[in-house]
Formats: C-alpha cells, sequence, structure tokens
C-alpha cells in the first residue's frame, strides 16, 4: 500500500471510528431527521451535555456532522447523510448474521 492509498484508508477508517458507538449511532439517525440543539440530543440520549458534546466533537472532526452556534446553543446537523446507507447496510448484516446463529442453534 502507497502512502495516497493509507492517507484514503485512514480517513475512511476514522469515519467508521466516528460512528462506532450507539450513541453516535443514534444521534446520526436523529439528526437525518433535522438539525438539533445540544440540548435536545442530550435530552434524546439522556446523557449529560458534556458527554453528548464529546460524540458531536468526534462525528464533527470525522466530517459527518457540522454545527451552527446561535447565541448560546450550538444547533448538528448531519452532513454526510449517506451514512445511512451504510447503517442500513450494517444492520442488513448483522440481521443475516442473527438468522444464521439461530438456524445454526436449532
Amino acid at each position: 500500500m502507497n502512502a495516497k492509498q493509507r492517507a484514503r484508508y485512514e480517513a475512511r477508517a476514522q469515519v467508521l471510528k466516528a460512528l462506532a458507538h450507539p450513541t453516535r449511532l443514534f444521534m446520526a439517525e436523529e439528526l437525518s431527521r433535522g438539525e438539533r440543539c445540544v440540548c435536545d440530543l442530550t435530552e434524546m440520549v439522556g446523557a449529560d451535555m458534556s458527554t453528548v458534546s464529546k460524540h458531536l466533537s468526534v462525528m464533527k472532526r470525522a466530517g459527518i456532522v457540522a454545527d451552527d452556534k446561535r447565541g448560546s446553543q450550538v444547533f448538528y446537523l448531519l452532513r454526510m447523510p449517506c451514512v445511512l446507507d451504510f447503517l442500513r447496510c450494517a444492520e442488513a448484516v448483522a440481521r443475516a448474521d442473527a438468522r444464521e446463529r439461530t438456524a445454526a442453534a436449532r
């Protein structure tokens, strides 16, 4: 693998790492429905604002979300809606795997 290829795969890995948490997956799906302020996401997730902000920061660094500061509130929106296609694919793989394990256990 050459340096250009490595950089390309590292960038992809960063996006996947940013999605590799249940809370961040949930927030990506919620943001697909429209922008949300951190306070709304905090309530939806059921975590403190600091934790939610850290998750959003990880997603922002990976380019998945964008933010818009309005006064004292920060609103986030899904910048990369194509991640939802990947999430649907991941869900299909998980379902197929569960079916195979169930069939093998019989």
